[in-house]
């Protein structure tokens, strides 16, 4: 009966030194902070001049060392997607040893110290790659029944079959499309092994639309004859056996995906006249990233933090001599 009593005192003391500690815990947080009130008051005049001189050399940073973005957008003919990522890490790999004479004479880009990096990434289409294409329909359903579809549409065997990709590059001063975009694009396409693909496959499009035109003046021909038979005083039951056996249906359709086709083709040659063909250009995006245009907002905070961090030091080797002395 005699320990009800003794552990509610033990608990009284134990509620009382938390309570002690937490008052003593603030307390030391509030102290810090007025001895920090007092440092700043103390060098007020270090800290304005360290202000003054961040905020002035940051803007000046600022102003002469910018950074701009650039992207091309691009669509590789041909099946020339492995050789256009190529010839983008060539060029990477030559900026990065400062190789000037290359990205001068070779790709005959006209500033070439400008460029400090360039890469190339695809634009994730899914609905273009299987647009039209029951095959690659089909091979992303055979894909996704073994994994995560996302991962399956962003990884490299999929998306470089994507149509689109972004060529992108970034420059220390604004550039024009005459200097380095041009120039880099006539490097991307010069391949003698594309350029003969290319021709052999703009010349089987064009004879292959030749042929479709002629079947569907043949379809034509037919349809005025039959048209012309139907005005005659041919009887009814006519119609209704082309009807019943869908033999004039099936020659409509016909028609229509023939003329669907030859749009597409004459959408095709548009594209098809570059082995790599630019879609659009954007040039000159000042880049305000991580610490581009920041340096008169981190400047100042850092020579202030530096400051009192040398201050800190100071108190603690003072502080650790005086109890060595004592």
């Amino acid at each position: 009966m005699s320990a009800t009593p003794q552990n509610n005192d033990n608990q009284e003391i134990d509620l009382s030194l938390v309570s002690k500690k937490i008052g003593g815990f603030f307390e030391n947080i509030s102290t810090q902070i007025f001895k920090g009130f007092l440092f700043f008051k103390r060098n007020s005049i270090w800290v304005g001049i360290l202000f003054v001189l961040g905020a002035g050399l940051g803007f000046y940073l600022d102003r002469t060392s910018k950074a701009y973005d650039n992207q091309v957008i691009v669509m590789p003919n041909f099946g020339s997607t492995d050789y256009l990522y190529a010839k983008i890490d060539l060029i990477n790999s030559k900026i990065e040893e400062g190789d000037t004479v290359f990205l001068k004479k070779v790709v005959q880009i006209k500033e070439p110290k400008t460029i400090k990096k360039i890469e190339i990434k695809p634009i994730t289409d899914v609905y273009k790659f299987i647009d039209n294409k029951a095959q690659n329909f089909e091979l992303i359903k055979l894909m996704a029944e073994d994994g995560d579809i996302k991962k399956i549409v962003e990884e490299s065997l999929t998306s470089k079959n994507y149509p689109f990709h972004s060529i992108t590059f970034v420059t220390d001063k604004k550039i024009s499309n005459e200097n380095t975009v041009s120039p880099l694009l006539n490097y991307l396409n010069d391949s003698e092994y594309f350029a003969k693909v290319q021709k052999e496959y703009l010349n089987n499009i064009k004879v292959k639309m030749v042929e479709n035109d002629s079947i569907i003046a043949q379809i034509n021909g037919f349809l005025n004859t039959f048209n012309g038979t139907l005005n005659g005083s041919q009887k009814s039951d006519k119609l209704v056996y082309y009807n019943e056996n869908s033999q004039l249906d099936e020659v409509i359709k016909t028609k229509d995906n023939l003329i669907t086709e030859q749009g597409n083709h004459r959408l095709e040659l548009i594209n098809l006249d570059k082995i790599v063909k630019e879609n659009s250009t954007a040039l000159n995006i000042r880049n305000n990233k991580a610490i581009n245009g920041k340096m008169k907002l981190i400047l100042p905070v850092l020579f202030i933090g530096l400051f009192v961090l040398v201050g800190l030091l100071k108190s603690f080797y003072q502080y650790q001599m005086a109890k060595l002395n004592s």
